[in-house]
Order: C-alpha cells, then structure tokens, then sequence
C-alpha cells in the first residue's frame, strides 16, 4: 500500500490544484477584466440612505455628515436608532435640526420582545419615502461625495439589487492587513460570482435594492430569526443573473475601521459564518468546493513535498497556482485599494483557507443570539 501513497497523494492533489484554477479562470477572471463606469453619470431616481444605529453616537457624529452632505440631487437619509442607550438621540436630534432631509425612527427594546438589526432596518424601509434604497452602517464613511451617484446610476437599467464594496481602512499591523486582505478576497468571491449571473451575498456596508423587491418576498421573514443575514441571505434569496448589477468604482466605496483585537474579529466573523448553513444549496456547493479544495491543497503539498520521491510536481502545481493569482489577483487588487496586500499572498492565502475552513465548521454548529 506504502508504494501506492505517493501516486494518490499527487492524483488528490492534481484535483485540488484543478478545482482551485477552475475558480481562477472562470470566476475571478471576470472580475480582473471588468473595469467600472469611469465617467460620473448622474441620476436623478431619488434615493433613501437607510442605516440601523444600536449606541452608535461617535460614528453617527464622525460619519453621518458625510452622507447627508453627498452630491446627489433627491435622496433623504432614514436612520434607526435602535434601542440605543448612549446619546444617540441627542447626536440625531442637533443634525436633524441642521439637515432637514434626514429623518430618524426609533426602535424600544421590547422585555418580551427582543428585536434586532432586521426588525430596525424594515422599520427603517417602511419609513423610507422613496422605491430605490441605499443601505449601510453607522461606522462607515463614503469614499467620496459621489458615492450615492455611483450607486444610484446601476438603478438606470434592469437592476434591482446593486453589490458594492466596502474596504477598511489600512491602520498598519499584521492583523490590519490580513482583515484588509480576507475583505478582498470575500470581495473577488461573491462580486465575480455576480459577474458569472451567480450572486450569492452582499454586504451590508454597502448594498441597495428596490423596496417593490423586498416586500414582494417578504423581506427578512424567511430568516428573520437569524439575527445576522440582513444582507447576504436577503441578497442569497432574492439576487437573478438578471437583476443583480456590481459598483466597484473607488469613489462609490464605504470605508470603516477594522477589529483590533482577535477576540473582537472571532465574535464579529462568528456571527457572519453562523449564516452560511442558509445559502442556497447551489452556493454552499460552491463555496464549500473552493474552502475545501483550496485547504486541501496547501495540506497536500506540504506532504507530497516529504512523502513523494519527486517533489518537483508538488512544487511546480503550487508555484503554478501562486503566479497565475498574482496575474489576476494583481489588477483586483488595484481595483479593491489593496495594491500593498498584493505581496503577502502567498501566506495570507494559506492562513485564508485555514481561517475560513475553522469559521465555515465553526459556523455549522453556532447560533447566532445578538447583531451587535
């Protein structure tokens, strides 16, 4: 049997290795020829900003202006503060007094009832004047004073759910750049999913879809019992090849500010992975064959490199894989404002496997209790 293991160490391997180009060449590949709509156009569909606030006074302060303040012609900003105990209310209450076109609802905690993000952001749509909403989270800032503009104009054509994109912002620190660099590639993933008519996920920092889309399914109702999911699982549910479109012009990003700590990044991912066991069947095949291949790969060079009498395959496959990332990768990274990050893939991408096959297990066996 001993004469038979490196011939079988290699065949899983030359597996591995060809799932993993599968999903270079034929999703990630989209993404590395797409370029966004240079030229600002501008819309005039009006447009509601919604944001859900739980005890978010400093980032409604550091961040709201820039909202309110976008270049854009007809849009109200709705914010819900959440059973905040802070002082949010007084933050709200001196810039409404200065913006009139934001407006505020407000969410009490309920002893019988424990509400979450889901249940604030419906009230938050219900209170929206407009069809096309905006969404994103009171710690993020727009990238520029066009970022509803560049969202807004995806609406011009048969879209219904717009996918942005929303990087944190670089702080220095090996922990910093591998959240930066895990962002990214999440990013490559479901935005070239969406550019193959496969759109699985968005996110919440910044994401936009009609209101007649969302009450026409229920909205959250299918998985309002899940407190995370208020943007990749409505997005899992309701996203066609038809009438999901992508914004990745830099000026049309969302920046907020990464963890800081390893503790604080495991509960902000525990609660993001507890959702994934909800995707639709297709996606979790998906997602699951390039978690798994990628993992097993970098595992299965390691000991074709110490078992097998002729490494150079093993070595060649992986050196392979590297190069033709950093073809691809090298221009969405430029794209995605990880340009730096690009030079820590060959380890990041191996710590990247690992965390997400830790997470995706850890994800399979958790509940989720609390959005914040």
């Amino acid at each position: 049997m001993e004469a038979y293991l490196p011939g079988t160490l290699l065949a899983l391997l030359f597996i591995c290795f060809i799932v993993q180009l599968y999903y270079l060449v034929y999703y990630h590949r989209r993404l590395a020829a797409y370029e966004p709509l240079a030229e600002l156009k501008k819309s005039n569909i009006p447009i509601s900003v919604i944001i859900s606030a739980r005890n978010e006074e400093q980032n409604l302060a550091d961040n709201l202006p820039a909202i309110l303040e976008q270049d854009y012609p007809d849009f109200e900003v709705v914010v819900v503060n959440d059973c905040s105990l802070d002082e949010s209310e007084q933050v709200l209450k001196e810039l409404c007094a200065k913006y009139k076109h934001l407006k505020v609802a407000v969410v009490t905690e309920n002893d019988r009832f424990k509400t979450g993000k889901k249940f604030a952001l419906t009230m938050g749509i219900k209170a929206a004047k407009n069809e096309h909403l905006l969404f994103t989270d009171a710690d993020c800032k727009p990238a520029s004073p066009n970022w509803i503009s560049r969202m807004a104009v995806n609406f011009e054509g048969p879209a219904e759910i717009v996918l942005g994109y929303s990087p944190y912002s670089g702080t220095g620190g090996f922990l910093n750049a591998f959240i930066r660099f895990e962002t990214i590639r999440t990013a490559i993933n479901y935005l070239s999913a969406a550019l193959a008519g496969n759109a699985y996920m968005g996110i919440g920092r910044n994401l936009a879809y009609t209101k007649t889309l969302f009450f026409k399914n229920k909205g959250f109702a299918s998985h309002m019992h899940v407190m995370s999911g208020d943007d990749d699982l409505f997005v899992n549910e309701n996203a066609t090849p038809e009438n999901t479109a992508i914004e990745i012009h830099p000026e049309a990003f969302t920046y907020s500010k990464a963890k800081e700590s390893v503790s604080a990044l495991y509960r902000q991912k525990r609660r993001h992975m507890g959702v994934g066991k909800m995707y639709r069947n297709k996606h979790r095949r998906m997602l699951s064959f390039d978690a798994l291949s990628g993992f097993f790969f970098y595992i299965l060079v390691v000991i074709s490199l110490i078992l097998t009498h002729d490494p150079l395959l093993a070595l060649g496959l992986l050196l392979f894989r590297i190069i033709t990332q950093l073809i691809l990768y090298y221009k969405i990274f430029r794209k995605l404002d990880g340009k730096n990050l690009i030079w820590y893939l060959p380890f990041f991408d191996l710590v990247y496997y690992v965390y997400l096959n830790i997470f995706g297990l850890i994800g399979t066996f958790i509940k989720t209790t609390q959005w914040k």
